[in-house]
């Protein structure tokens, strides 16, 4: 079996199983999704409309909302959810 190469520097810390990513970071993806969902909640918003809103699709918010597996984000996505729930994005990350 040919062994594979060291993964480059930059993704040192993910590994990806089919389309379930694992990283050491998993808890803070886990708290991010919980906010995002906290947040929509709170504006009585749908996934459905919330994800309109933000220009994503429903099924990629309820991956990112998802308490029990890890789903990342572009940095255009996450600005795009801020803006939707019209927070700033450091509230996305406060404990």
């Amino acid at each position: 079996m040919k062994k594979l190469p060291p993964p480059h520097p930059l993704f040192q810390n993910f590994l990806y199983m089919g389309d379930i990513m694992k990283t050491k970071y998993e808890r803070e993806y886990i708290k991010f999704g919980l906010k995002v969902q906290y947040y929509r909640k709170l504006r009585g918003m749908t996934q459905e409309a919330f994800a309109e809103k933000a220009g994503i699709s429903w099924s990629y918010l309820a991956k990112i909302e998802s308490p029990t597996r890890v789903f990342g984000v572009s940095m255009e996505t996450l600005f795009s959810i801020a803006d939707a729930l019209d927070i700033p994005v450091s509230k996305l990350f406060e404990d």
